[in-house]
């Protein structure tokens, strides 16, 4: 048996592919076999449910004292453009998207590293929220900004996980992992979380009953073996925990970055990589397509590659337009559900955890 064939068999059949079996597939040219591999496990996994929640994205700061290379978003405290939201700026945008949608059930908030701002400006922050919206989730804060955090604050990320739980966090959105090879990060991230930083948060984030997403940024220097073995590291933390909830790739969009000269990946390899990662991720339930990266219609198409969340309605996003991305800041509820309608799927609202609050459609 050649190893396409049983990697094929061990899917059907509900087996773990091991990562030479997840290359061959990746190398395999019939990405339509590829996608009904996916779609059958999706179909096992959430049936014919496709998910969106109505969410309100908010970045705190585009002040960033790491600044790095694959970043288009953060910039020096005197650079032109530069922005830091108080508690009153956060107060009035709570208000107004819980005024502009009553049926809002998620806060997604993801910052810059500030040099100078303590770490009680954050749990500040999360208060604020939270008593302007204490029935809203919020999910705040990738594992590189709470080991920022615990470097300011000299706190373990246990400490400091407990505190921002204390102050109203629910979740984390789990980015800031890029590619979880420290050969890689040392070039497009030299100055933020280290593979083993990223790691230890998010395991700390998990036993303190804190759940994440898991992530990716494909498609700048990295291998496509070093996106199978993130994969597979993700699977196994996945093993461990059980505290992902949903794993989101995102392609590099290198529009004003430090890497400027390469070449945004194609809607073929944006495909490829939903498949494969539904293939591998078999102990994560959902896999998003991130409209906001890859554009809705990719998106749209993703759901019959193994894809069963397109995220949600967002209503401002910064730091991926920063590079260059020409989505939409934003969607309407009612245009999220023509889209799933579209593709003979059921169109879900959900809150953070999967718990549907309205079937549509």
């Amino acid at each position: 048996m050649d190893i396409i064939t049983g990697a094929k068999q061990k899917v059907l059949t509900g087996g773990r592919l091991d990562a030479a079996e997840a290359l061959a597939l990746y190398q395999h040219s019939d990405l339509l076999e590829l996608a009904s591999l996916a779609r059958s496990v999706k179909e096992r996994k959430s049936g014919h449910s496709v998910y969106f929640n109505v969410n309100r994205h908010i970045n705190l700061t585009n002040i960033c004292g790491s600044r790095c290379p694959l970043c288009a978003f953060g910039c020096d405290a005197d650079s032109e453009g530069a922005f830091i939201l108080d508690k009153k700026d956060v107060q009035s945008l709570a208000s107004q998207a819980a005024d502009d949608a009553p049926d809002l059930t998620e806060i997604h908030m993801v910052s810059a590293l500030h040099p100078d701002k303590p770490f009680d400006f954050y749990l500040d922050i999360v208060a604020t929220v939270k008593e302007v919206l204490p029935k809203v989730h919020l999910k705040a804060f990738t594992p590189v900004e709470i080991v920022h955090f615990a470097k300011k604050s000299g706190q373990n990320y246990h400490q400091v996980l407990q505190q921002l739980k204390k102050a109203g966090l629910d979740s984390l959105p789990g980015g800031g992992a890029e590619i979880l090879d420290d050969s890689i990060r040392k070039i497009i991230c030299p100055n933020k979380a280290t593979t083993n930083e990223w790691i230890e948060v998010i395991i700390t984030a998990h036993k303190l009953g804190i759940p994440t997403n898991a992530t990716m940024l494909y498609g700048h220097i990295e291998t496509i073996e070093q996106r199978i073995n993130h994969l597979i590291t993700l699977r196994e933390i996945q093993d461990q925990t059980q505290g992902f909830q949903a794993f989101v790739a995102f392609p590099f969009h290198p529009g004003n970055t430090g890497f400027s000269n390469l070449t945004r990946v194609s809607s073929w390899e944006d495909l490829k990589m939903i498949a494969l990662a539904r293939l591998i991720l078999d102990n994560v339930d959902h896999i998003k397509a991130f409209w906001m990266m890859l554009t809705m219609p990719i998106a749209q198409l993703a759901l019959a590659f193994g894809a069963d969340d397109l995220d949600g309605t967002v209503v401002e996003e910064k730091i991926i337009h920063a590079a260059g991305a020409e989505t939409k800041k934003g969607i309407t509820k009612a245009e999220i559900v023509e889209l799933i309608s579209e593709t003979g799927y059921t169109p879900v609202e959900r809150d953070t955890f999967y718990k549907p609050v309205g079937i549509l459609g």
